[in-house]
């Protein structure tokens, strides 16, 4: 039977289409092309794509489309209600030239005032800003080399309002990939992040946000993969992460360092880790603040150096240079279940507070851990460090007293379906439990 006939004629109308059109979003639009932009990946475009972006906006919004091709360019001040749209083949290429990158210090002030005042895509104070389409933001990151401010984020976007940021890859940052202060109603969707070019690549940075909405992303970064921070006296809160594959050389999902304003309702789920060099999930709070009401549920990962570090410490970084120390925060109501990991290292996993302020209320809950073993007695009973104004992270501590979970200063632990195992024989013990009140559970062995 043939088709139908207005089918057909449909078919034949886009197969007359090229490409970059399939792809482009509804007109009316503008494109960098009107304002002299050369697209060759060598004449320098900054002036032209800004051009096209300040017109869309005092037209009352719109979108920007780039059409494939190689779009050099420094510092590009976003807009509200404009929409960057990047066709497949598009790649918007940031400058190797320092100078290209003005310096941009916001006007609500952080911790972050110290890394870097300098980034490729940069909006304070806007609404309603989409970045979208199959293209790439390529920061180039291998050409800086030097302290934080001689390397610039790829995209900083500070005190925004429903912002949207679908399906584009990003690459090579120079220092953070994205980084989002203060941002509310805050939608990430279908990026995909390659960034080991240069240290401190971050492949997703969520600052004291709320309503924030993260899903089926893939990203592997130099440092951590998906992190939380809270560098203002204001939470970082409401903040859902789904069906996201991570990878890192470092963390894949944390929660800290800076932890200043705290954390309160995160969920992360459904979600795979593979090829992390240190936490798969790390929950820290270090620097003050409440971390409190987060969920970690459904997880698979392979090859981590610990499937889970919880830390309550009193490092008591301040808000801003200058500022007061901080004193310790609280950690509490945690609930951790359905994770499953291989490959893990053989230093097992610290879920550790402090004297006089235990992490409280913590479930674990249908967890199977895989570790590498092999391990001898480490630490006599009471003998593991404190450390209480250490950088966190899982080895901190050294070879922990436990193959599995060495568990310290808790106020509530229940634990239930926790199988343990060690890929070659351990001398230690599966589970280690130091000053914990109220532990409910025991593990299984296999």
């Amino acid at each position: 039977m043939a088709p139908r006939p207005q089918l057909l004629n449909r078919r034949l109308f886009l197969g007359a289409l090229p490409a970059a059109a399939l792809a482009a979003p509804a007109e009316p639009f503008l494109t960098p092309a009107r304002f002299g932009a050369k697209a060759d990946g060598r004449t320098l475009d900054t002036k032209a794509l800004q051009a096209a972006i300040d017109a869309c906006a005092r037209s009352g919004g719109g979108t920007v489309l780039l059409p494939a091709g190689r779009y050099l360019t420094g510092t590009l001040f976003l807009r509200s209600r404009v929409t960057l749209h990047l066709t497949a083949g598009a790649v918007l290429l940031g400058s190797t030239s320092l100078t290209d990158y003005p310096v941009t210090v916001a006007k609500l002030r952080s911790y972050t005032d110290n890394y870097t005042d300098k980034s490729l895509l940069y909006g304070e104070d806007l609404q309603d800003v989409t970045i979208e389409g199959t293209g790439v933001i390529d920061g180039q990151g291998k050409a800086f080399s030097g302290p934080y401010k001689v390397r610039p984020y790829t995209l900083r976007l500070v005190n925004c309002r429903r912002v949207k940021v679908h399906d584009i890859a990003f690459l090579d940052s120079p220092m953070w990939v994205q980084h989002y202060l203060a941002c509310d109603d805050l939608v990430i969707r279908g990026i995909t992040v390659r960034s080991r070019a240069n240290a401190n690549n971050d492949g997703i940075d969520i600052d004291a946000c709320s309503r924030v909405r993260i899903s089926d992303c893939d990203i592997d970064s130099g440092d951590d993969a998906l992190v939380l921070k809270s560098t203002l006296a204001r939470p970082c809160r409401q903040v859902a992460v789904t069906n996201c594959v991570l990878s890192s050389h470092c963390n894949a999902f944390k929660l800290g360092t800076e932890s200043n304003g705290g954390f309160e309702d995160i969920l992360f789920s459904n979600s795979a880790i593979h090829d992390t060099r240190l936490s798969g999930i790390a929950l820290e709070c270090v620097d003050g603040g409440r971390l409190e009401r987060v969920q970690v549920a459904g997880i698979s990962m392979n090859g981590v150096g610990a499937p889970l570090f919880i830390r309550l410490g009193d490092r008591g970084r301040p808000f801003l240079t200058g500022g007061e120390r901080q004193p310790p925060g609280t950690l509490r109501n945690v609930s951790i279940r359905d994770v499953q990991a291989t490959r893990a290292s053989a230093i097992g996993c610290a879920l550790s507070g402090l004297p006089g302020h235990p992490i409280e209320q913590v479930t674990l809950d249908n967890l199977n851990l895989e570790f590498e073993g092999g391990g001898k007695p480490a630490h006599p009973s009471g003998a593991v460090p404190e450390l209480p104004d250490k950088y966190p992270e899982h080895w901190m501590f050294g070879a922990l007293p436990a193959f599995g979970l060495f568990c310290r200063h808790i106020r509530g632990l229940t634990v239930r379906g926790v199988r343990l195992s060690a890929a070659s024989p351990d001398e230690r013990p599966p589970l280690v439990a130091e000053d914990v009140e109220g532990l409910d559970g025991s593990v299984n062995t296999r």
